[in-house]
């Protein structure tokens, strides 16, 4: 009988692949990264082909490490980067240019046109999205629009469009299969998560083709093979972490500490409107039975410390940032806005950009590191304060994932901000964990959602530690200098 699970971990910055056994422990993984392209200021680019290649090699690396073979997995499951979408030719398998990534801001006159417009509201009915440059749909029509024959092409039927799972399972499938899970669809700008199908009236709104858009399919469920492996687990990365995290019943949350951050509450069969600039998404579809979730986007966050070592060169390796920042108490009066790439939720301004104020002649880099630490943990309460108002409930715990959250200080500066318990699991690859986990579902590997509850274990619980004075006192001067950065 195969005795393993193996999730695809396709991230912004690289391809992981990591086998699970049945008890969620991880037996071998391999990470390999990819380049980051920034044609001009605001765009970033990934190449689709490099994606893959990263993702392959790393398949066969922890079955080489391993010592073993397809015959010793039970299934695959995919998790990925969202909204970042590729458009391909659908007989040569060649992409027409370089992935659009989440991240990228070349749309946003266009998204401000429509919101001016007065579309949003109706689009957001439909959706549970804003209108932003973040989701894939405009992307998608910048692609048509300027790449030459494109859109000519994508109405002859001759392109297909996806996100990063509908890409790799298409390679994985050699062709053969072109879809998406609920999750990722959800994630388009063009899905209608009341139904979970596609939008006619978006598709044309958007003007683009239903023959390039992949089917959309379970979250849990086999939807085809890779050398006779069954592809049997596929979601979005945070919705992945919410089920990695065991968040199965509304009520629980998670935040994901990437290169941004993500908080999601499930909120069950329920799809809960905000009235405080969320959003409302699919978390999870099984037997076309669909669960969802309020979310909050972060979209710089562990980029804030790759920016602090490669932009600003402060460090030359980003475990020295705790080091740093450790060696002083505060930062010094140091508040650091990284809107880097606009402001997501709750401002939703990709107009602003990034500010580090406060500097004094006193100010060091380890107060320059503090401010940093404080800057993801700041965005984060803004996010889990809307959700509270949203859910009309109080959070007693948050549960945390994702690569920053290894980082002790961090954990305990989040936990201080916002008196509020952080919780960190054992096996905090709860991304990875959580496509393995809907994979094994789809095949029997496990039996059911309770059965996965008992692998997620606390590893450690951090409590605030400072005084509300002091807190607020930090939470005046970051609201004062998120303000100067909006435009």
């Amino acid at each position: 009988m195969p005795r393993f699970v193996l999730s695809l971990d396709q991230g912004t910055t690289s391809s992981r692949s990591i086998l699970f056994n049945h008890q969620g422990e991880i037996v071998a993984s391999s990470q390999k990264e990819f380049a980051q392209h920034f044609p001009q200021s605001g765009w970033v680019e990934h190449d689709a082909d490099e994606i893959w290649r990263t993702q392959q090699q790393t398949m066969l690396d922890v079955l080489q490490q391993a010592k073993l073979t397809e015959a010793d997995i039970a299934a695959i499951g995919i998790t990925n980067q969202r909204e970042t979408v590729v458009v391909w030719d659908r007989r040569t398998g060649v992409p027409l240019m370089n992935a659009i990534v989440w991240q990228d801001r070349r749309t946003a006159d266009q998204c401000r046109q429509l919101n001016d417009a007065g579309f949003e509201p109706a689009i957001r009915s439909v959706t549970g999205l804003k209108i932003d440059p973040y989701f894939s749909a405009t992307k998608v029509q910048w692609i048509l629009d300027n790449v030459e024959g494109a859109r000519g092409r994508a109405e002859a039927g001759e392109l297909f469009m996806g996100t990063m799972d509908s890409w790799l399972i298409w390679k994985l499938t050699d062709g053969k299969q072109h879809v998406t899970d609920a999750t990722n669809a959800s994630r388009t700008l063009l899905c209608n998560i009341h139904t979970g199908e596609w939008d006619d009236a978006l598709l044309e709104k958007f003007m683009i083709p239903r023959a390039i858009l992949p089917k959309i399919v379970d979250s849990s469920g086999v939807v085809g093979e890779w050398r006779g492996v069954p592809i049997a687990g596929i979601a979005g990365d945070q919705q992945a972490a919410l089920f990695g995290q065991a968040c199965y019943t509304p009520g629980l949350a998670k935040n994901t500490y990437g290169t941004g951050c993500f908080l999601l509450l499930n909120t069950g069969d329920r799809v809960v409107r905000s009235n405080n600039q969320l959003l409302s998404t699919i978390a999870l579809q099984i037997n076309g039975v669909r669960e969802y979730a309020l979310e909050g986007s972060v979209f710089v966050g562990g980029s804030l410390f790759q920016w602090l070592r490669d932009g600003l060169q402060i460090f030359d390796d980003v475990k020295e940032l705790d080091a740093l920042a450790a060696t002083v108490d505060d930062s010094g009066g140091v508040v650091i806005v990284p809107a880097l790439a606009g402001l997501g939720a709750p401002h939703w301004d990709p107009f602003a950009r990034g500010l580090i104020t406060g500097l004094s002649r006193g100010t060091t880099k380890a107060h320059i590191c503090r401010a940093a630490l404080e800057a993801v943990s700041f965005q984060s309460i803004e996010l889990l304060e809307c959700m509270q108002r949203d859910a009309s409930t109080n959070l007693e715990e948050l549960r945390v994932d994702g690569g920053a959250s290894t980082s002790d200080l961090l954990m305990q500066i989040q936990a201080d901000l916002m008196d509020c318990e952080i919780v960190r699991p054992k096996v905090t690859e709860t991304t990875a964990f959580g496509a393995a986990a809907l994979a094994g579902l789809a095949v029997d590997f496990w039996n059911s959602k309770e059965e996965l509850a008992e692998i997620w274990q606390e590893e450690k619980r951090f409590k605030s530690q400072i005084s509300e004075e002091k807190r607020k006192q930090m939470r005046a001067a970051w609201d004062s200098a998120v303000e100067k950065t909006k435009t």
